[in-house]
């Protein structure tokens, strides 16, 4: 049980607990499809310094169930705030708690495993009541969140853009000419759309929609049941699979529609993304200790010995002893050797479990994009 000050919402909230070692981009994590049915607890010790404004939105919502924090600044600090963490937790009904020990309880998870947990803030649960609450909340294991957060209904990316759909906004450094919005946003130009793709939407971040606009991908996203069948009626020049939250094992309408495409189309995946490919690919899932969360995890090429600093969101990972013969693992984690890459050694199929559209950083593995340009490029 840990102690601390209210702030957000006046509620009880619970699900499962875990933590994230990002040292900036608490409103990405918030807004991260990817952390449906989770309570966050951030350990770098100040969080709400540049306040909140919308542009840096994953998604429409905030989709963590609680927010555990050491420290709250009241006062943010930064040109293009629109109003305070504390306030924006309000606005979204979601309970925060500072004041505690971060450290102590990431040692804990740490050494025991992620666990079940209950945030109150309302006064209506004891210690006690807490714990009850806890343990009667259902398990992330055998969770499907994504059909929470797949559209409801398909649609084609159209990014934030200026005249004539030419531009685009990133918060990334570039030498790329840009123009400069009413809000300080830059804009970048967009490249006229070279390929054709269609997105499967398991809680798919705004960040890879702009990724892959960038890239001159055009972008029709769809329900994460939508049949092969139709995808293929389409024509795409390639399928992409998104990140998304909850267990992939639990996801098995997903898996059957994926085996159909692998040897159909092109196709890269991310996070999620690569879980589900491991299961279409006939492999499986397990879930990891505490998970990996943040913005500063080393992971190795296999292929070229090279290692790149990557942003992470998980707590599955593929059983590398479980693939056939004809799936290779690409990448690896240094901290814990698990699987990070996959790549079908007969069909232009790959994957990555970290992001390489990380937003606010790092930006290592941005290339994966141009990867997928070149494997469709390969395959006409």
């Amino acid at each position: 049980m840990f102690e601390g000050y209210a702030f957000g919402a006046t509620t009880t909230q619970s699900g499962e607990i875990c933590f994230n070692t990002s040292m900036t981009g608490y409103q990405e994590v918030l807004t991260d499809p990817s952390y449906r049915g989770q309570i966050v607890t951030m350990t770098y010790p100040m969080i709400g310094n540049y306040g909140v404004n919308p542009l840096d939105n994953e998604s429409d919502a905030i989709h963590v169930r609680g927010f555990v924090i050491e420290e709250l600044c009241e006062i943010p600090s930064n040109w293009r705030s629109q109003k305070s963490l504390d306030q924006w937790l309000k606005d979204s009904d979601i309970p925060g708690i500072e004041g505690i020990d971060t450290r102590a309880l990431t040692k804990r998870l740490r050494t025991a495993g992620a666990m079940r947990a209950c945030l109150c803030t309302d006064g209506s649960l004891d210690a006690a009541g807490c714990v009850a609450r806890a343990q009667e909340t259902p398990p992330m294991a055998g969770s499907d969140f994504v059909q929470e957060k797949t559209t409801e209904n398909g649609y084609q990316w159209d990014p934030e853009s200026r005249e004539s759909r030419k531009w685009t906004v990133v918060n990334a450094i570039s030498d790329a000419p840009t123009e400069e919005g009413d809000d300080g946003e830059r804009f970048f130009p967009l490249p006229e759309p070279k390929y054709h793709i269609v997105a499967y939407d398991f809680g798919i971040k705004r960040n890879i929609l702009r990724s892959l606009r960038q890239h001159g991908f055009s972008v029709d996203v769809v329900n994460a049941r939508t049949p092969a069948e139709e995808v293929l009626a389409r024509n795409p020049d390639g399928v992409f699979l998104s990140n998304g939250p909850g267990d992939p094992a639990a996801l098995e309408y997903v898996h059957s529609e994926i085996r159909k495409l692998i040897d159909k189309k092109p196709m890269f995946a991310i996070c999620l993304g690569n879980q589900v490919l491991g299961h279409a690919f006939g492999g499986k899932t397990f879930k990891l200790k505490f998970g990996h969360r943040g913005g500063n995890q080393p992971v190795k090429d296999l292929r070229t010995g090279q290692v790149a600093i990557t942003s992470q969101n998980h707590g599955f990972a593929v059983d590398a002893d479980s693939l056939p013969s004809n799936v290779e693992v690409t990448h690896i984690n240094l901290n814990d050797d698990t699987v990070e890459g996959l790549r079908h050694k007969d069909y232009p199929v790959f994957s990555v479990q970290y992001h390489p559209e990380a937003a606010p950083g790092p930006h290592d593995a941005s290339y994966f994009f141009e990867e997928f340009a070149k494997l469709i490029d390969s395959t006409r």
